[in-house]
């Protein structure tokens, strides 16, 4: 029997997959658990317009991350820390800080996605990554002044 998934099921495919189970796995577990539906014409075309719709928003997803990594790569910012007489900060520069600086410019990045491999305790210049998703990365300049 040929049935829709509605949702993930161990062992038979992923929510939107037309699967051919048994009649018995069909009708007494995936369809009166409400996992799975029927796969008739109607089913099969939900299941491909849904799958269309699915895909175009993927890739306007895609082309937006392309557009805001294209925005972001090369930007400077400066981040003015509070520091002791000798030069040393208080703390370092963290993603937040960075976060901040980027929301003021007008880019909502999750300070999650924002990387800076050294820990900052000292004023100068240092690079920074910006994981836009999986696909795109952006490279950043952060400017640490006293």
């Amino acid at each position: 029997m040929k049935v829709v998934l509605l949702k993930d099921v161990k062992g038979s495919g992923k929510a939107g997959d037309i699967i051919d189970a048994k009649d018995g796995f069909a009708q007494n577990f995936l369809i009166k658990k409400g996992l799975a539906k029927p796969a008739d014409a109607q089913a099969i075309n939900e299941n491909k317009s849904q799958k269309a719709a699915q895909e175009f928003h993927r890739q306007e997803a895609l082309k937006a991350n392309k557009a805001l990594r294209e925005k972001l790569d090369g930007t400077e910012i400066t981040v003015q820390v509070k520091s002791g007489a000798n030069g040393k900060f208080f703390g370092s520069v963290t993603n937040k800080e960075v976060a901040d600086k980027l929301a003021e410019m007008g880019y909502d990045i999750d300070k999650k996605k924002i990387i800076i491999q050294p820990n900052i305790k000292t004023a100068g210049v240092y690079p920074a990554t910006v994981k836009i998703s999986p696909e795109e990365t952006a490279k950043i300049t952060l400017n640490i002044i006293n």
